[in-house]
Protein backbone atom coordinates (compact mmCIF):
# COMPACT_ATOMS: atom_id res chain seq x y z
CA UNK A 1 0.00 0.00 0.00
CA UNK A 2 1.47 3.34 -1.04
CA UNK A 3 -0.12 6.62 -0.01
CA UNK A 4 1.09 9.80 -1.65
CA UNK A 5 1.98 12.48 0.86
CA UNK A 6 -0.09 15.61 0.38
CA UNK A 7 -0.79 18.71 2.39
CA UNK A 8 -4.00 18.20 4.39
CA UNK A 9 -6.88 20.55 3.62
CA UNK A 10 -8.15 22.46 6.64
CA UNK A 11 -11.92 22.65 7.00
CA UNK A 12 -13.27 25.40 9.24
CA UNK A 13 -16.23 24.14 11.33
CA UNK A 14 -17.79 25.98 14.27
CA UNK A 15 -15.07 26.69 16.84
CA UNK A 16 -16.76 24.58 19.52
CA UNK A 17 -16.35 21.46 17.37
CA UNK A 18 -12.59 21.79 16.93
CA UNK A 19 -10.75 22.12 13.64
CA UNK A 20 -11.56 19.68 10.87
CA UNK A 21 -8.73 18.35 8.70
CA UNK A 22 -9.38 16.32 5.57
CA UNK A 23 -6.60 14.27 4.01
CA UNK A 24 -6.63 13.32 0.34
CA UNK A 25 -6.01 10.53 -0.44
CA UNK A 26 -7.69 9.48 2.81
CA UNK A 27 -5.59 8.61 5.81
CA UNK A 28 -5.60 4.84 6.28
CA UNK A 29 -5.44 2.84 9.49
CA UNK A 30 -4.86 -0.90 9.76
CA UNK A 31 -7.48 -2.01 12.25
CA UNK A 32 -7.24 -5.27 14.20
CA UNK A 33 -10.80 -6.59 14.71
CA UNK A 34 -9.87 -9.05 17.47
CA UNK A 35 -8.85 -12.65 18.07
CA UNK A 36 -8.52 -14.91 15.02
CA UNK A 37 -8.94 -12.00 12.61
CA UNK A 38 -6.48 -10.33 10.27
CA UNK A 39 -6.11 -6.57 9.98
CA UNK A 40 -8.49 -4.54 7.85
CA UNK A 41 -7.67 -1.27 6.10
CA UNK A 42 -10.01 1.53 7.16
CA UNK A 43 -10.06 4.90 5.39
CA UNK A 44 -10.24 7.97 7.64
CA UNK A 45 -10.92 10.91 5.30
CA UNK A 46 -11.37 13.50 8.04
CA UNK A 47 -9.90 14.22 11.46
CA UNK A 48 -11.23 16.75 13.95
CA UNK A 49 -8.37 18.30 15.90
CA UNK A 50 -9.19 19.75 19.30
CA UNK A 51 -7.03 22.61 20.59
CA UNK A 52 -3.55 21.26 21.25
CA UNK A 53 -4.01 18.19 19.04
CA UNK A 54 -1.51 17.29 16.32
CA UNK A 55 -1.84 15.26 13.13
CA UNK A 56 1.36 13.44 12.17
CA UNK A 57 2.19 11.58 8.99
CA UNK A 58 3.93 8.36 10.09
CA UNK A 59 7.39 7.91 8.58
CA UNK A 60 8.11 4.50 10.13
CA UNK A 61 6.64 2.35 12.88
CA UNK A 62 8.29 -0.61 14.61
CA UNK A 63 6.59 -3.69 16.02
CA UNK A 64 6.88 -3.95 19.81
CA UNK A 65 6.46 -7.18 21.73
CA UNK A 66 3.21 -5.92 23.25
CA UNK A 67 1.74 -5.59 19.74
CA UNK A 68 2.52 -9.25 19.16
CA UNK A 69 1.13 -10.21 22.58
CA UNK A 70 -2.14 -8.50 21.70
CA UNK A 71 -2.77 -10.47 18.50
CA UNK A 72 -1.68 -13.71 20.20
CA UNK A 73 -4.21 -13.13 22.97
CA UNK A 74 -1.57 -12.76 25.69
CA UNK A 75 -2.58 -9.19 26.47
CA UNK A 76 -6.05 -7.94 27.23
CA UNK A 77 -7.30 -5.60 24.53
CA UNK A 78 -10.53 -3.93 23.52
CA UNK A 79 -10.87 -4.52 19.80
CA UNK A 80 -11.21 -3.11 17.27
CA UNK A 81 -8.04 -1.10 17.66
CA UNK A 82 -5.11 0.34 15.75
CA UNK A 83 -1.95 -1.22 17.14
CA UNK A 84 1.49 0.38 17.12
CA UNK A 85 3.09 2.76 19.63
CA UNK A 86 6.70 3.00 18.42
CA UNK A 87 6.99 5.41 15.52
CA UNK A 88 8.45 8.62 14.16
CA UNK A 89 6.68 11.08 11.89
CA UNK A 90 6.18 14.62 10.62
CA UNK A 91 3.64 17.18 11.72
CA UNK A 92 1.10 17.90 8.97
CA UNK A 93 -1.66 19.72 10.88
CA UNK A 94 -2.19 21.43 14.24
CA UNK A 95 -5.29 22.13 16.29
CA UNK A 96 -6.16 25.66 17.34
CA UNK A 97 -3.46 27.20 19.50
CA UNK A 98 -0.85 24.77 18.22
CA UNK A 99 1.23 22.50 20.42
CA UNK A 100 4.57 22.56 22.23
CA UNK A 101 7.29 20.02 22.71
CA UNK A 102 8.45 19.03 26.19
CA UNK A 103 11.16 21.73 26.11
CA UNK A 104 8.64 24.48 25.34
CA UNK A 105 9.32 24.73 21.60
CA UNK A 106 6.25 25.62 19.55
CA UNK A 107 5.69 22.87 16.99
CA UNK A 108 5.79 23.82 13.31
CA UNK A 109 4.37 22.05 10.29
CA UNK A 110 6.88 19.67 8.74
CA UNK A 111 8.83 19.07 11.96
CA UNK A 112 10.00 15.53 12.65
CA UNK A 113 8.93 14.28 16.07
CA UNK A 114 8.40 11.30 18.32
CA UNK A 115 5.67 11.22 20.93
CA UNK A 116 4.94 9.43 24.16
CA UNK A 117 3.20 6.06 24.07
CA UNK A 118 0.63 7.46 26.49
CA UNK A 119 -1.19 10.67 27.27
CA UNK A 120 -1.96 11.59 30.92
CA UNK A 121 -4.69 13.94 32.06
CA UNK A 122 -2.27 16.07 34.10
CA UNK A 123 -4.93 16.72 36.77
CA UNK A 124 -5.64 13.54 38.75
CA UNK A 125 -4.05 12.69 42.11
CA UNK A 126 -1.39 10.51 40.47
CA UNK A 127 -0.44 13.17 37.95
CA UNK A 128 -0.14 15.69 40.77
CA UNK A 129 2.16 13.24 42.57
CA UNK A 130 4.44 13.15 39.53
CA UNK A 131 3.22 9.73 38.40
CA UNK A 132 1.78 10.80 35.05
CA UNK A 133 2.74 7.42 33.57
CA UNK A 134 0.13 5.82 35.86
CA UNK A 135 -2.56 8.50 35.41
CA UNK A 136 -6.00 7.39 36.54
CA UNK A 137 -7.38 8.11 33.06
CA UNK A 138 -4.28 7.26 31.04
CA UNK A 139 -4.82 6.72 27.31
CA UNK A 140 -2.23 4.71 25.39
CA UNK A 141 -1.55 4.81 21.68
CA UNK A 142 -2.00 1.39 20.10
CA UNK A 143 -3.89 0.11 23.15
CA UNK A 144 -7.29 1.84 23.09
CA UNK A 145 -10.44 0.64 21.39
CA UNK A 146 -10.99 2.52 18.14
CA UNK A 147 -13.63 5.18 18.68
CA UNK A 148 -15.36 7.92 16.76
CA UNK A 149 -13.20 11.04 16.82
CA UNK A 150 -9.99 9.14 17.54
CA UNK A 151 -9.76 6.64 14.72
CA UNK A 152 -6.05 7.26 14.08
CA UNK A 153 -5.02 6.16 17.55
CA UNK A 154 -2.03 3.93 16.76
CA UNK A 155 1.15 3.79 14.72
CA UNK A 156 0.08 1.19 12.15
CA UNK A 157 -1.50 3.84 9.98
CA UNK A 158 -0.52 6.51 7.48
CA UNK A 159 -1.23 9.16 10.12
CA UNK A 160 -1.57 9.36 13.89
CA UNK A 161 -3.90 11.75 15.69
CA UNK A 162 -1.92 12.95 18.73
CA UNK A 163 -4.09 14.19 21.57
CA UNK A 164 -3.49 17.37 23.54
CA UNK A 165 -1.24 16.70 26.53
CA UNK A 166 0.86 14.04 24.84
CA UNK A 167 4.60 14.67 25.41
CA UNK A 168 6.26 15.52 22.07
CA UNK A 169 10.01 15.61 21.36
CA UNK A 170 11.74 16.95 18.26
CA UNK A 171 14.24 14.60 16.63
CA UNK A 172 17.21 15.30 14.33
CA UNK A 173 16.88 14.92 10.58
CA UNK A 174 20.08 12.91 10.16
CA UNK A 175 19.17 9.95 12.39
CA UNK A 176 17.60 6.97 10.58
CA UNK A 177 13.93 6.34 11.29
CA UNK A 178 14.77 2.77 12.32
CA UNK A 179 16.85 4.18 15.18
CA UNK A 180 14.26 6.73 16.30
CA UNK A 181 11.00 4.77 16.10
CA UNK A 182 11.66 2.59 19.19
CA UNK A 183 12.36 5.71 21.27
CA UNK A 184 8.71 6.09 22.23
CA UNK A 185 8.57 2.69 23.92
CA UNK A 186 11.75 0.62 24.20
CA UNK A 187 14.31 3.40 24.64
CA UNK A 188 12.21 5.57 26.94
CA UNK A 189 11.22 2.56 29.07
CA UNK A 190 14.89 1.67 29.48
CA UNK A 191 15.66 5.29 30.43
CA UNK A 192 13.04 4.96 33.19
CA UNK A 193 14.56 1.66 34.37
CA UNK A 194 18.09 3.07 34.40
CA UNK A 195 16.89 6.08 36.40
CA UNK A 196 15.09 3.81 38.88
CA UNK A 197 18.32 1.92 39.52
CA UNK A 198 20.62 4.95 39.56
CA UNK A 199 18.52 6.67 42.23
CA UNK A 200 19.75 3.97 44.61
CA UNK A 201 23.09 2.80 43.18
CA UNK A 202 25.32 5.14 41.12
CA UNK A 203 26.01 3.50 37.77
CA UNK A 204 29.51 4.92 37.34
CA UNK A 205 31.73 2.03 38.36
CA UNK A 206 28.79 -0.27 39.13
CA UNK A 207 28.58 -3.95 38.20
CA UNK A 208 25.28 -4.47 36.35
CA UNK A 209 23.47 -7.68 35.42
CA UNK A 210 20.79 -7.53 32.70
CA UNK A 211 18.39 -10.32 31.81
CA UNK A 212 17.44 -10.30 28.13
CA UNK A 213 19.20 -9.06 25.00
CA UNK A 214 16.19 -8.04 22.95
CA UNK A 215 15.58 -4.39 22.08
CA UNK A 216 15.22 -3.40 25.74
CA UNK A 217 18.23 -5.40 26.87
CA UNK A 218 20.74 -4.14 24.32
CA UNK A 219 19.53 -0.56 24.81
CA UNK A 220 19.97 -0.91 28.58
CA UNK A 221 23.42 -2.38 28.02
CA UNK A 222 24.54 0.61 25.97
CA UNK A 223 22.98 3.12 28.38
CA UNK A 224 24.63 1.50 31.40
CA UNK A 225 28.01 1.29 29.65
CA UNK A 226 27.77 4.95 28.67
CA UNK A 227 27.09 5.74 32.34
CA UNK A 228 30.33 4.00 33.35
CA UNK A 229 29.05 0.56 34.38
CA UNK A 230 30.48 -2.90 33.69
CA UNK A 231 27.67 -5.03 32.28
CA UNK A 232 26.94 -8.75 32.03
CA UNK A 233 23.92 -9.89 30.03
CA UNK A 234 22.07 -13.17 30.57
CA UNK A 235 20.43 -14.37 27.35
CA UNK A 236 19.61 -17.90 26.07
CA UNK A 237 19.80 -17.11 22.33
CA UNK A 238 23.41 -17.19 21.00
CA UNK A 239 22.86 -14.49 18.35
CA UNK A 240 21.48 -12.14 20.97
CA UNK A 241 24.41 -12.78 23.27
CA UNK A 242 26.66 -11.66 20.42
CA UNK A 243 24.50 -8.58 19.98
CA UNK A 244 24.87 -7.74 23.68
CA UNK A 245 28.65 -7.77 23.28
CA UNK A 246 28.33 -5.42 20.30
CA UNK A 247 26.42 -3.02 22.56
CA UNK A 248 29.25 -2.93 25.07
CA UNK A 249 28.60 -5.83 27.46
CA UNK A 250 31.75 -7.14 29.16
CA UNK A 251 30.28 -10.63 29.21
CA UNK A 252 27.26 -12.58 27.99
CA UNK A 253 26.00 -15.67 29.84
CA UNK A 254 23.73 -18.51 28.81
CA UNK A 255 21.15 -19.03 31.59
CA UNK A 256 20.43 -22.52 30.19
CA UNK A 257 24.06 -23.67 30.41
CA UNK A 258 24.79 -26.63 32.74
CA UNK A 259 26.00 -25.91 36.25
CA UNK A 260 29.74 -25.30 36.18
CA UNK A 261 29.81 -24.41 32.48
CA UNK A 262 32.16 -21.61 31.44
CA UNK A 263 29.23 -19.95 29.65
CA UNK A 264 26.91 -20.15 32.66
CA UNK A 265 25.88 -17.10 34.64
CA UNK A 266 27.99 -17.85 37.72
CA UNK A 267 31.16 -18.35 35.66
CA UNK A 268 30.65 -15.23 33.53
CA UNK A 269 29.91 -13.09 36.59
CA UNK A 270 33.04 -14.34 38.31
CA UNK A 271 35.15 -13.70 35.23
CA UNK A 272 33.92 -10.17 34.51
CA UNK A 273 33.13 -8.87 37.99
CA UNK A 274 36.69 -7.91 38.88
CA UNK A 275 36.80 -6.99 42.54
CA UNK A 276 33.01 -6.84 42.76
CA UNK A 277 31.67 -9.95 44.56
CA UNK A 278 28.30 -9.67 42.81
CA UNK A 279 26.23 -7.18 40.75
CA UNK A 280 24.81 -4.24 42.65
CA UNK A 281 22.25 -3.48 39.91
CA UNK A 282 20.05 -6.03 38.15
CA UNK A 283 17.58 -5.20 35.37
CA UNK A 284 14.94 -7.74 34.33
CA UNK A 285 14.04 -6.97 30.71
CA UNK A 286 13.29 -10.42 29.30
CA UNK A 287 9.81 -11.04 30.69
CA UNK A 288 10.90 -14.40 32.10
CA UNK A 289 9.87 -15.22 35.71
CA UNK A 290 12.86 -17.56 35.96
CA UNK A 291 15.16 -14.70 34.93
CA UNK A 292 13.72 -12.45 37.61
CA UNK A 293 14.36 -15.14 40.23
CA UNK A 294 17.95 -15.65 39.06
CA UNK A 295 18.62 -11.90 39.21
CA UNK A 296 17.24 -11.69 42.73
CA UNK A 297 19.54 -14.52 43.80
CA UNK A 298 22.56 -12.92 42.11
CA UNK A 299 22.30 -9.30 43.24
CA UNK A 300 24.72 -8.22 45.98
CA UNK A 301 23.97 -6.93 49.46
CA UNK A 302 22.58 -3.41 49.23
CA UNK A 303 21.74 -3.91 45.56
CA UNK A 304 18.66 -3.03 43.54
CA UNK A 305 16.54 -5.20 41.24
CA UNK A 306 14.43 -3.34 38.67
CA UNK A 307 11.56 -5.30 37.12
CA UNK A 308 10.33 -4.18 33.70
CA UNK A 309 9.69 -7.18 31.47
CA UNK A 310 6.84 -8.93 33.28
CA UNK A 311 3.96 -6.50 32.92
CA UNK A 312 1.43 -9.30 32.26
CA UNK A 313 0.08 -11.65 34.98
CA UNK A 314 2.44 -14.52 35.78
CA UNK A 315 3.76 -16.71 38.59
CA UNK A 316 4.90 -15.28 41.90
CA UNK A 317 8.59 -14.71 42.55
CA UNK A 318 8.36 -16.52 45.86
CA UNK A 319 10.42 -13.97 47.77
CA UNK A 320 11.32 -14.65 51.39
CA UNK A 321 11.13 -11.39 53.38
CA UNK A 322 14.11 -12.52 55.45
CA UNK A 323 16.32 -12.55 52.34
CA UNK A 324 15.38 -8.96 51.47
CA UNK A 325 15.89 -7.81 55.03
CA UNK A 326 19.29 -9.36 55.64
CA UNK A 327 20.64 -8.53 52.18
CA UNK A 328 19.20 -4.98 52.19
CA UNK A 329 17.76 -5.59 48.71
CA UNK A 330 15.47 -3.05 47.01
CA UNK A 331 13.03 -4.20 44.33
CA UNK A 332 11.53 -1.55 42.05
CA UNK A 333 8.93 -1.86 39.33
CA UNK A 334 8.87 0.27 36.17
CA UNK A 335 5.80 0.51 33.97
CA UNK A 336 5.39 3.15 31.26
CA UNK A 337 7.53 6.27 31.66
CA UNK A 338 7.42 10.02 32.25
CA UNK A 339 7.99 12.77 29.68
CA UNK A 340 11.57 13.29 30.86
CA UNK A 341 12.40 9.70 29.94
CA UNK A 342 11.35 10.29 26.33
CA UNK A 343 13.61 13.35 26.29
CA UNK A 344 16.46 11.24 27.72
CA UNK A 345 15.82 8.55 25.10
CA UNK A 346 16.13 11.00 22.21
CA UNK A 347 19.25 12.62 23.67
CA UNK A 348 20.86 9.21 24.14
CA UNK A 349 20.07 8.03 20.61
CA UNK A 350 21.20 11.35 19.13
CA UNK A 351 24.56 10.96 20.83
CA UNK A 352 25.13 7.19 20.64
CA UNK A 353 23.38 5.80 17.56
CA UNK A 354 26.58 5.71 15.49
CA UNK A 355 28.59 3.95 18.23
CA UNK A 356 26.16 1.06 18.59
CA UNK A 357 24.29 -0.98 15.94
CA UNK A 358 20.80 0.27 16.77
CA UNK A 359 19.67 0.39 13.14
CA UNK A 360 20.65 -3.26 12.69
CA UNK A 361 18.19 -4.30 15.41
CA UNK A 362 15.35 -3.50 13.00
CA UNK A 363 15.06 -6.21 10.36
CA UNK A 364 12.66 -6.38 7.45
CA UNK A 365 10.46 -3.42 6.60
CA UNK A 366 6.88 -4.27 5.60
CA UNK A 367 4.28 -2.27 3.72
CA UNK A 368 1.37 -1.04 5.80
CA UNK A 369 -1.00 -3.52 4.14
CA UNK A 370 1.30 -6.35 5.27
CA UNK A 371 1.12 -5.57 8.98
CA UNK A 372 -0.03 -9.13 9.79
CA UNK A 373 3.18 -10.48 8.25
CA UNK A 374 5.17 -7.94 10.27
CA UNK A 375 3.52 -9.12 13.49
CA UNK A 376 4.42 -12.72 12.64
CA UNK A 377 8.08 -11.99 11.85
CA UNK A 378 10.61 -13.20 14.43
CA UNK A 379 13.96 -12.56 12.76
CA UNK A 380 15.09 -9.45 14.66
CA UNK A 381 14.30 -7.67 17.95
CA UNK A 382 12.22 -5.30 15.82
CA UNK A 383 10.73 -5.24 12.33
CA UNK A 384 9.25 -2.14 10.76
CA UNK A 385 6.09 -1.00 9.02
CA UNK A 386 6.39 1.81 6.48
CA UNK A 387 3.11 3.43 5.35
Amino acid sequence: MTVKAVTPRVVEPPARLGMGVSVYPSATAMVWPGDAHTHEAVAVPGVRLAPGDVLVEVELATVCGTDVEAVLGHRRTQAPLVLGHEQVGRVVALGRGGAKTTDGHRVSLGERIVWSAAVPCGRCVRCRRGLQQQCLSLQKYGHERMRRGWELSGGFATHTHILDGTPLVRVPEDIPAAVLAPASCATASVAAAIEAAAELVPLDGAFVLIAGAGMLGVTATAMAVEAGARVVVSEPIPERRESALAFGAAGAADPAAPTGSSTGLAAVLAKTGGRAPAPTVALELSGSPAAARSLLDAVDVGGVLVLVGQSAPGPDLGIAPEALIRRLITIRGVHNYAARHLEQAVRFLSDAWQRYPFAEQVGETFALADVDAALAARTHPRVAVRP
